[in-house]
């Protein structure tokens, strides 16, 4: 059942009351651009109270996913000012929250829940001359009546085409056209490191100098995947990449360990590329983690495992000749990054990475570091680090193109 409330404001309320089948929350409220300045949570596990202090009203459409169970705050461009490691702590029926841009121009909360739940009241009310406080109070509910969530239907993504690109299309071209791919972004901050350190920002940094790295050579027609603190999905990096015919592709991301006993341990480089079964448990790990990159920023994704068009294209390894060119590449990254930088124990490892899932387009992930690991994350947020680490890697695609050049001829 939903209920429409005029409220005092200028504010529509359509609320959300029961389960699966109610319609989004969406309350809105003609507004520019707008500051969030303070978010909190308060409540208990009878009744929760996610607040969020705005400098003006704007609309917001708010519904709740299932597989993990969450509530999603969809908004416009919102400046974030919040400070650091807000939203880490739960409370409640609420276990953490993030925030960030969704896509330029719109901007989104999602709230994990420890259980099913159900949106009790959502407002948005003036608390004073340019403030005003989006409310959205949750209660719990059982998983039959929560079933896929309100918003189970509109956060479906759109598949991806299936086909590969033109083959003539790389091989009229004169540059290689690389793709670089900083993991995360906007919404998803990716691992947080103790001293509040984003993956988000790391790999980004890091982005942007293998960029110009790559691009002051003039070899190369170097493309990002973002270039900004952005949200992408998985799906739309692919496409990219298929879209672009791209010759190689670099994900860049940073690890972390949770095992408390081996933080202090364990750290240095990785480099994974694809396979149908990950060389061992730490590699199934991240690709598991990475893997649900969308689900992290409030998308509903189907499970990476079940996807039957994605198993016979691992069964089929890409392209025998495109996995090829993927370990090539990865050997030869390895080799220069040791010589840079510290490497992991095994800093070649293999999974199912959704990102890597690319038929004709060599591809690899690299895990720059590990941010749980102290001397990891102060190099890591180095800038004279970060261009060493670019310098590495640019060489390793001088080395892989020089080859493939002679083999050519």
């Amino acid at each position: 059942m939903c209920a429409f409330l005029s409220l005092a404001l200028p504010i529509a309320v359509i609320a959300a009351m029961g389960g699966a089948a109610a319609e989004p929350t969406s309350i809105h409220r003609k507004s520019a651009m707008v500051e969030a300045r303070r978010a909190e949570l308060t409540g208990d596990r009878r009744t929760t109270a996610f607040r969020l202090a705005l400098s003006a009203g704007v609309r917001a459409e708010i519904y709740t996913l299932a597989n993990p169970y969450r509530v999603v705050v969809d908004l416009p461009d919102v400046a974030f000012q919040l400070p650091d490691g807000v939203g880490q702590q739960g409370r409640g029926l609420v276990s953490a929250f993030r925030y960030g841009l969704l896509a330029e121009g719109k901007a989104r909360v999602v709230i994990d829940t420890a259980g099913p739940v159900v949106i009790k009241r959502a407002d948005m009310a003036a608390t004073g001359a340019r403030s005003v406080e989006l409310v959205i109070e949750l209660g719990p509910t059982s998983a039959q009546s929560f079933g896929t969530g309100t918003g189970a239907a509109r956060a479906a993504p759109a598949k991806a085409d299936p086909a590969p690109p033109p083959a003539a299309r790389k091989r009229d071209r004169i540059k290689p056209v690389i793709l670089i791919d900083a993991g995360h972004g906007g919404i998803d901050p990716g691992t947080t490191s103790a001293g509040n350190l984003r993956e988000k920002t790391i790999v980004l940094a890091v982005a942007h100098a293998l960029r110009a790295q790559l691009s002051a050579s003039g070899r190369y027609d170097v493309r990002m995947t973002r270039k900004t603190d952005v949200f992408v999905s998985l799906d739309q990096r692919l496409k990219m990449s298929r879209d672009l015919a791209a010759d190689l592709f670099i994900s860049l991301h940073a690890d972390a360990i949770a095992q408390k006993g081996f933080v202090n341990t364990v750290r240095g480089a990785t480099v994974y590329t694809l396979s149908e079964r990950a060389s061992d448990e730490e590699a199934r790990r991240m690709a598991e983690k990475e893997n649900n990159s969308d689900a992290v920023a409030g998308l509903q994704t189907a499970n990476f495992e079940e996807e039957g068009e994605v198993r016979s294209i691992l069964i089929d390894l890409l392209k025998r000749e495109t996995s090829n060119f993927s370990a090539d590449f990865s050997n030869t990254l390895v080799k220069r990054l040791g010589a840079t930088i510290s490497l992991s124990g095994n800093p070649q490892r293999s999974a199912a990475f959704k990102v890597l899932r690319q038929a004709d387009t060599p591809s690899v992930l690299v895990e720059l570091g590990y941010m749980s690991h102290p001397e990891d994350e102060r190099l890591l947020n180095s800038a004279a680090w970060q261009r060493r680490v670019a310098a590495a890697i640019g060489t390793a695609v001088d080395s892989y193109f020089s080859k493939r050049t002679a083999k050519a001829r």
